[in-house]
């Protein structure tokens, strides 16, 4: 069967099913993050923006399990298109949202500040993390240039343990804690590499403690204390961790709330787009993938 004839069939019972407004009722906790559908930039007037904001249902349910489902995609990456979105869904859904989600990107917490006032704003822990992680790579790559006025070379003793720099240090192995002994010092000779490592495993760390109030005392030690380092990448990162200073402890006060649901959805989607070869119509894109995380049922689907 031709994909035209299956798609007219299909096309209008789901623009029935995503008009439906009640199917957003009973969303507590919300997630976002921004979305490439294509990758054209050749063909930017006939398809639109390569970025779609991602709206997603975090809800948990009795057994605190979260179900991601894909409520809507939409055209554009900003602080507005997410503020429009939620204004469009009306007071009766926004009342409802008490924890939203979200990566470091200030319009998308621009939108929820003016549309979802009682929410709590939690950042993701996983982006957080590459943050820490981030800081280690860019200031080992400095101490490299400094030190031997070179890039990475595979002789470079800070070359040989990049890798095991950027794991946990409760997952590291007894060669590996070798290898960092070893190699460390002779290519950090004042201890930045090692101080920013120390930085990155305290920040990791929080997300791993059982419990709650004792890693968020960590967190606050940590926003309180890391703007002050000497490492001006992790004095960085602690300006930035101040600024988001209540998203950043939101996740220990929301039962660690986390973007994860959003990011894993978003992995399907773009799994479903490759088996798709692509798509050229920005419309049948939201559908296709409303009917792959979107939960529609109705019984012309099954």
């Amino acid at each position: 069967m031709d994909w035209h004839t299956l798609w007219k069939a299909v096309e209008p019972v789901l623009d029935d099913l995503a008009t439906d407004e009640s199917r957003f009722t009973g969303v507590t906790v919300l997630g976002v993050d921004e979305h490439v559908w294509h990758h054209t930039p050749h063909r930017t007037k006939e398809k639109g923006p390569k970025e779609m904001t991602g709206i997603v249902d975090l809800t948990r349910d009795d057994k605190g399990r979260t179900r991601a489902r894909l409520l809507d995609l939409v055209p554009g990456r900003s602080g507005k298109v997410y503020e429009t979105w939620l204004k469009d869904r009306g007071e009766a859904f926004t009342a409802c949202v008490k924890v939203a989600t979200l990566d470091p990107f200030r319009g998308y917490q621009n939108a929820i500040d003016a549309e979802l006032e009682d929410a709590a704003a939690v950042l993701d822990a996983f982006h957080v993390t590459k943050l820490g992680v981030d800081v280690v790579d860019e200031v080992r790559r400095r101490v490299q240039q400094d030190t031997t006025g070179h890039r990475g070379r595979r002789d470079d003793p800070l070359y040989k343990v990049r890798n095991v720099l950027r794991a946990g240090a409760d997952r590291l192995t007894q060669r590996q804690w070798d290898r960092l002994e070893r190699y460390l010092p002779a290519g950090d000779p004042h201890g930045e590499v090692f101080l920013a490592w120390q930085c990155y495993q305290r920040l990791r760390s929080v997300y791993h403690q059982v419990d709650l109030t004792a890693a968020k005392r960590t967190a606050e030690q940590i926003v309180d204390t890391f703007h002050t380092c000497p490492v001006p990448e992790v004095a960085r990162l602690g300006r930035t961790l101040r600024r988001w200073k209540e998203q950043f402890l939101g996740y220990f006060t929301t039962n660690r709330s986390t973007n994860g649901g959003t990011e894993a959805l978003n992995g399907v989607i773009e799994l479903h787009r490759r088996i798709a070869r692509g798509f050229r119509n920005k419309d049948n894109y939201r559908l296709r993938m409303l009917l792959v995380g979107g939960g529609l049922t109705h019984q012309k689907l099954r």
